[in-house]
């Protein structure tokens, strides 16, 4: 992780046909082509990869989330259960439909805790949000039981995690509706994109539609078509498209490699005394987009963070303080900070924050280092890297 770092002649032959038959949008203009459609075989190919019936690309893997919800009759004043450790994107993509997001504890999977989700059920709980962090996933087994006994939308977003696995299956695809990101940081990049799988034939319906400002589909004359319902922009273009179906076909290859340099960390950084490798839930395969671990303490965890600053261990990350992925530093969620006005109902589902703590959190997030595995090393520089790293953390915390 990232697909960019091993772009290649097959990228440019698929964003060459693009640009040779100059349909840059992915419906209609049906005479110039050529035959060239680079979205819809882009699902076809993630469809196998996920192992899923139905795939509908999108702009984004925030869109996804609000497609895949909305897709799930989602709105306003609907309560979605997410984790306090993900990506900013989680909880504007729920508040774009007016629902609300319930942010409840994350365990040692660096996921969903089940029994925190269990706890956090009210009346208008709706759906809850897993989101699979670093490549890993939370107890699925545990969440799908509570999802099924209360009745819920089960969501997996899966943007993080593109090729793990739990029990055979491809996260994502244990849900009722997955979501990725294929985004320029993505095991598998477009640039910028997305894209929500399910089983289910009407939310894939309602998310073909409403992805494309409500357009049903129907037939080959775009200004033809009519709209069942209301719906929106959330369109990918063929260019991202087609750099993205080079790289699909690619995913095996990228796999390999993040597994293989995983293992290395895993083995020479895990077998330190102050070490705890990240727990993954039996039956689960890691992505390897990530090696994650735990330190005794937060202090030490911002020991070894700057420890490996100085000594040159670059993209390694204590998540505690970090703006963009953890609760603690979301004011403008905290302090509703918004451009436009935010309705009542959010505004009063939102003032639990007010007063919520998250210690079970903070005892895993603050231990936390997390590690990107770039595909771009050589497995020599990975071992010298995993060395290093041990090193510092035996020195700094001896």
């Amino acid at each position: 992780m990232p697909g960019f770092e091993l772009f290649g002649e097959l990228e440019k032959q698929q964003v060459n046909d693009v640009l040779d038959n100059g349909v840059l949008m992915r419906y209609g203009f049906d005479g110039m082509r050529k035959g060239h459609w680079k979205a819809k075989e882009l699902e076809t190919e993630l469809s196998k990869a996920f192992q899923t019936k139905h795939v509908q690309l999108v702009s984004s893997g925030t869109a996804a989330v609000s497609v895949a919800l909305a897709s799930a009759g989602v709105g306003a004043g609907d309560e979605v259960i997410m984790p306090t450790f993900t990506f900013v994107a989680s909880f504007e993509a729920i508040m774009m439909l007016g629902a609300i997001p319930v942010l409840v504890d994350v365990d040692d999977t660096l996921c969903l805790n089940p029994e925190a989700v269990q706890q956090a059920i009210t009346p208008k709980t709706k759906a809850i949000m897993v989101v699979q962090m670093c490549g890993s996933m939370a107890n699925m087994d545990a969440l799908q039981t509570i999802a099924t006994k209360n009745n819920l939308l089960l969501v997996e977003d899966a943007c993080q995690a593109i090729g793990g696995t739990y029990n055979g299956k491809p996260l994502g695809s244990i849900g009722d509706l997955g979501c990725f990101s294929f985004d320029f940081v993505k095991t598998i990049t477009c640039g910028e994109g997305g894209a929500v799988i399910t089983n289910n034939q009407n939310y894939y319906t309602n998310a073909d539609h409403y992805s494309d400002h409500g357009h049903d589909h129907v037939g080959n004359d775009r200004g033809a078509e009519t709209h069942p319902f209301l719906g929106y922009n959330f369109r990918i273009s063929e260019l991202h498209a087609a750099v993205g179906l080079a790289q699909v076909k690619r995913l095996p290859e990228f796999l390999n490699i993040q597994r293989k340099y995983l293992n290395i960390f895993q083995e020479v950084v895990g077998a330190l005394p102050q070490v705890t490798l990240r727990t993954v839930p039996v039956g689960g395969e890691e992505s390897g987009a990530f090696f994650n671990f735990f330190l005794p303490y937060l202090e030490s965890a911002r020991k070894v963070i700057q420890g490996f600053k100085e000594g040159g261990i670059d993209a390694c990350w204590n998540y505690y303080d970090n703006n963009w992925h953890y609760i603690r530093k979301w004011e403008h969620l905290k302090n509703l900070k918004s451009l436009f006005p935010i309705s009542e109902e959010v505004k009063n589902g939102l003032k639990y924050l007010e007063t919520a703590s998250f210690n079970d959190s903070d005892h895993f997030i603050g231990r936390n280092i997390s590690c990107l595995i770039k595909l771009s090393w050589t497995e020599d520089e990975v071992k010298v890297r995993a060395q290093k790293m041990a090193q510092i953390i035996a020195s700094v915390l001896k």
